[in-house]
């Protein structure tokens, strides 16, 4: 059974949560296009925040604030849009997992134990650390870059992972990122784990021998710490523009400013939105450090994925119309394997992935995002990763479930409990080590 480190909390006022007093979710289930389509318009008419993008065969999850909600149900019920409560209270949910993030630290702190950044949700400069630490322990195969500093001055580091210094060309390259969407905390912890089986826990030489490796866990630094200090929701980087308006609404968002189609499907010109897509393609210091990397590595870059959560899903290009690449068949093939790799490894309680073009699977288009621009440029096999969340009925009593990792209702989605985390990595690990070999096998 589950032991817990009892922590005291719950007498703690959670000031940065404030701001979600009286925010509710709501699962929402289309039934027809046409019932799609409403609930599209609710995402700037009622400022609509979907966690997870409602499609006509699969529930979506929506996130509304207090002043729109009446509103918003009075729709649902006018156009009989099935619908039912995913949280009642948000910042309830806020405070729980502060709680239980802090109750991690605590159990590590007991036995005298370095917690790792795959352990539990870590603030950058914990990240980083590993990153500084790592570099120095393995000189020999591991390089820590700086590549840039974000809007506000943080630097943006990568580590590039290599037996050859870089220097056979011969070996493919890796590129995995991670947080370029700052609310999508549980992406660093599976990308640093990634760095410590390639580097800390090699179990399989063949992933050195035969490739390069460049992992960014943390693409997007500004909106991570702002999501940890102010808005555990906030999405985008934390620039400001010319304009009046973006000094009152900061930020874009960094998976809709890449030079694909950008500002045409999925997105918004309006400095407030979530899914804002910039003043101009490659606006943001963040994307632009990407964009150098994918380009500096392209002659022997094959694979790139761009972690995301949540969803369970495994997307390819292209986004933004739903039309096929001309290596769609590859794309596909690859991505099966490594959404097998992931079911042989996962626990019950996470859904099976879903595997397909990206607006096929989410049932949008998006422009502008980072995998569809790699692809574009020539990186043969791209893929958005959206790791799990937990969405399963409150009746359900899963009785094959693991008693280390039970259910925990009041924690799904982005509030994904501490617990799951090492879980999520290293099934994630299977999928980009599978992704890997496939990949040489066929390009």
């Amino acid at each position: 059974m589950r032991e817990w480190i009892v922590v005291s909390l719950c007498a703690v006022a959670f000031a940065k949560h404030e701001i979600y007093s009286g925010w509710k979710s709501y699962y929402v289930a289309p039934a027809s296009q046409e019932q799609l389509s409403i609930l599209g318009s609710l995402e700037s008419k009622l400022d609509v925040d979907y966690f997870v993008r409602p499609r006509v065969d699969r529930e979506g999850v929506a996130l509304v604030k207090p002043r729109y909600q009446e509103e918003f149900l009075n729709v649902l019920a006018n156009e009989e849009i099935s619908h039912r409560v995913h949280s009642e209270d948000i910042k309830s949910q806020l405070d729980i997992e502060d709680e239980l993030i802090e109750a991690r630290h605590a159990e590590f702190r007991a036995r005298s134990t370095p917690e790792k950044p795959y352990e539990n949700y870590l603030r950058l400069d914990a990240i980083y650390n590993y990153m500084d630490e790592v570099a120095a322990n393995y000189p020999n195969i591991v390089k820590l870059v700086t590549a840039g500093r974000s809007f506000e001055g943080r630097p943006i580091k990568y580590l590039k992972i290599s037996s050859t210094n870089f220097e056979d060309r011969s070996k493919s390259v890796i590129f995995v990122d991670a947080t370029i969407h700052a609310r999508e905390w549980i992406t660093p912890p599976a990308a640093v784990y990634a760095i410590h089986k390639l580097v800390e826990n090699r179990t399989d030489t063949d992933l050195l021998d035969n490739f390069d490796w460049i992992i960014m866990p943390v693409s997007n630094p500004d909106g991570y710490e702002y999501s940890h200090t102010n808005e555990r929701f906030w999405r985008k980087t934390r620039s400001i523009d010319q304009n009046l308006i973006s000094f009152l609404c900061r930020g874009v968002d960094g998976n809709r400013n890449f030079d694909i189609h950008w500002g045409i499907v999925g997105t918004s010109d309006h400095n407030c939105a979530d899914i804002y897509g910039g003043s101009k393609p490659f606006s943001e210091n963040e994307t632009r450090i990407v964009r150098d990397v994918l380009n500096e590595n392209l002659s022997r870059l094959i694979l790139y994925i761009t972690l995301h959560s949540y969803g369970s899903m495994i997307m390819y290009p292209w986004g933004h119309d739903g039309s096929l690449s001309n290596n769609a068949l590859g794309l596909h093939m690859v991505g099966i394997a490594m959404a097998d790799a992931i079911y042989a490894k996962t626990l019950p309680v996470f859904p099976r992935y879903k595997v397909g073009n990206s607006l096929h699977v989410v049932g949008y288009g998006a422009s502008g995002a980072a995998a569809d621009y790699a692809h574009s440029i020539g990186v043969p096999l791209t893929y958005t990763f959206e790791l799990p969340g937990i969405e399963h009925d409150d009746n359900d009593d899963n009785d094959d479930d693991d008693d280390d990792f039970a259910n925990d209702d009041h924690l799904k989605g982005f509030h994904l409990d501490p617990i799951y985390i090492r879980p999520v990595a290293e099934e994630t690990w299977e999928a980009i080590s599978t992704g890997a070999k496939r990949a040489r096998a066929i390009v």
